[in-house]
């Protein structure tokens, strides 16, 4: 078991079904750290100037500059794991799925459509109207039908109307609603905590699922891999992007002793 019984108040969603579900979006993440190599790392091609800037404001070290270079390669591939785990897990809630085309989310009973967004300001104004009209239209097909903009982060708690303008026009109504995912969990569960819980249980059930993988420190691997091409690892750097431009096969910093103080340097 991987919780005690008597602590998951969770009603709407099974303590197995649950961390199988964090279990998966850690799968995919883990995925992606595909970043092992100095030819991995470099694959995309490294912005030096933009480590440089890095490295002084953010203090930091040779690791943690390599390391926040893999994240932010890995960064959006992440992000789209994440708002998997938001859409996905209303396949394990009663009366809820997600479709293979179409919303995001439903419940075809209850006749609820749903599009998920991740922030408030995710869609500029061409977005809003298109997704708008989708939702609409739906109602327009089916008079029955609620359809409702999730967003995950939200301005604030809400289930109100949405109103966009299309053509200079405002539109509004009563069953196109603008809701934010804690309101959405409360009408999916009935529980007006869900959201809480879910964010609740959410760090010790990674940590649990995280214990269990073997983590590889890829930026031990590739700071090994830059020294050895290199005098100093922000030459290596460097030499990864430019070394074809003027200057850059040997290239010397000025007022080197002073750099040479930081260890990105030596």
């Amino acid at each position: 078991m991987f919780f005690s019984v008597d602590e998951w108040d969770m009603d709407f969603i099974s303590m197995e079904d649950f961390v199988q579900h964090v279990r998966s979006t850690l799968d995919n993440m883990y995925k992606k750290r595909d970043i092992n190599t100095l030819k991995d790392f470099n694959k995309n091609l490294i912005d030096p100037v933009k480590l440089t800037f890095d490295s002084f404001t953010n203090n930091l070290d040779r690791k943690a500059l390599i390391n926040t270079e893999i994240i932010r390669q890995i960064d959006k591939s992440i992000t789209n794991d994440i708002g998997a785990f938001h859409q996905y897990i209303f396949n394990y809630i009663d009366g809820w799925n997600v479709p293979k085309e179409g919303f995001d989310i439903e419940n075809p009973t209850e006749k609820y459509f749903v599009e998920l967004k991740n922030k408030h300001n995710t869609m500029n104004s061409s977005s809003s109207q298109k997704t708008y009209i989708n939702l609409q239209n739906k109602i327009l097909a089916d008079s029955d039908a609620t359809c409702m903009l999730v967003e995950i982060i939200a301005k604030r708690s809400q289930d109100i109307r949405w109103k966009v303008t299309v053509d200079k026009k405002l539109f509004n109504h009563e069953k196109i609603r603008r809701v934010s995912i804690d309101k959405f969990y409360e009408i999916a569960t009935g529980d007006p905590l869900a959201f809480q819980k879910i964010c609740s249980w959410l760090p010790i059930t990674i940590k649990r699922i995280n214990d269990e993988y073997k983590h590889e420190k890829a930026e031990e691997k590739v700071l090994d891999e830059l020294l050895d091409v290199a005098d100093t690892f922000m030459q290596g750097l460097y030499q990864q992007s430019f070394k074809s431009y003027n200057g850059f096969e040997d290239l010397n910093f000025k007022y080197i002793d002073e750099l040479n103080r930081n260890e990105l340097f030596t």
